[in-house]
């Protein structure tokens, strides 16, 4: 059933989808309330301090399927509604990562294709990147290549030749890095963008943190093909024969961050 609120919501997001389809990204403002942004940013620091050796930039998936409060977040409804406006009603987590850039240390990501790194079928996916606080050049914002996800997917080309987060990017001939767009965003917004648009950041030249969670949702008919992610269904109807889906983590106060709402998970 469709609330009020939520009939606000989805007249606040009314173009984004023809703005994505054209330039192969859009932004929704303000989805996410500032008491559960600071949850997320006290989350970060849980998961900082209890992984030490874990780069802040890869606080990635293998972290997310016995972690209550990181899937309450990917699966809050205000950021599956969100994922629903793009790929339907029938909606998967396929894979979420924090991308946490220390002040003067955290690194660039060079520019790349998201789903050349994926193994879906089809490629039917949407990217949310939900900044858990601010987000400009100086601290290394996204940056992306307006209506390039109409291009095929380029090879991945190994890079240790500089420091950089993935370890890898694509042939940089290929980029026309002066028509990039810096993607600025406050604690809440988010960026909505296509697996084939070009995008990267540069290494945070701040004294900030600049931290946001990438979430990958899938329509339930794109199969898997690698055990890689963590498929949680989090709306609608599963398709059968595609995709196992994992059990929800139950909360356990000795193991788990304490959150707002964490008795109803355990």
């Amino acid at each position: 059933m469709i609330t009020a609120s939520d009939d606000r919501r989805k007249a606040q997001w009314k173009g984004l989808r023809e703005e994505y389809e054209r330039e192969g990204f859009t932004i929704a403002r303000q989805v996410i309330d500032a008491d559960l942004v600071r949850e997320a940013r006290a989350h970060v620091d849980w998961l900082m301090e209890k992984h030490p050796d874990v780069p802040p930039e890869m606080l990635k998936e293998t972290l997310v399927s016995n972690d209550p409060f990181w899937v309450r977040l990917i699966s809050d409804e205000r950021l599956v509604d969100l994922a629903e406006e793009f790929i339907g009603p029938n909606i998967a987590l396929f894979a979420s990562s924090y991308f946490a850039k220390p002040p003067r240390k955290g690194r660039q990501v060079l520019w790349h294709q998201d789903g050349a790194y994926w193994p879906l079928e089809p490629m039917q996916v949407v990217s949310l990147w939900l900044a858990v606080t601010s987000s400009d050049p100086e601290n290394g914002c996204l940056r992306v290549i307006p209506r390039t996800q109409h291009l095929d997917l380029a090879d991945l080309i190994e890079r240790g030749d500089v420091e950089n987060v993935l370890g890898s990017g694509m042939d940089e001939n290929l980029v026309e890095a002066e028509s990039a767009v810096d993607i600025l965003l406050q604690p809440g917004d988010v960026e909505i963008h296509h697996p084939n648009l070009i995008h990267g950041s540069n290494a945070n030249q701040s004294d900030r943190w600049r931290i946001g969670l990438t979430i990958r949702y899938i329509p339930t008919h794109t199969r898997i093909t690698r055990e890689i992610g963590v498929p949680f269904l989090l709306r609608g109807e599963a398709v059968p024969g595609v995709n196992e889906y994992l059990p929800l983590p139950k909360f356990d106060p000795q193991i788990h961050k304490d959150f707002a709402g964490s008795d109803q998970w355990r």
